[in-house]
């Protein structure tokens, strides 16, 4: 099993990894937005930084969803699950 460091020490299984998307283009969409006001009420978003996020991870375990932002972008995050 491998894991993948999302910023700021926040560490996700890849197992776990449903999507890995860029903020700024997929915000842009009426239903991403949606989607993230939903994650955000039902209390699923985690941040893995206090900085601006620049990408969001969506994940799964054991039957339940968490939506963690990022600092970092998403060539770095997929660079770094590809290593």
């Amino acid at each position: 099993m491998s894991y993948l460091h999302l910023g700021s020490g926040f560490v996700v299984s890849d197992s776990e990894i449903v999507g890995i998307f860029d903020l700024d283009i997929t915000s842009q969409s009426h239903l991403t937005r949606a989607f993230l006001a939903a994650c955000e009420k039902a209390g699923q978003v985690v941040s893995a930084s206090e900085d601006l996020p620049k990408s969001f991870v969506v994940c799964q375990r054991q039957g339940k969803r968490s939506l963690v932002l990022s600092q970092m972008n998403t060539a770095t995050l997929l660079k770094r699950a590809e290593e």
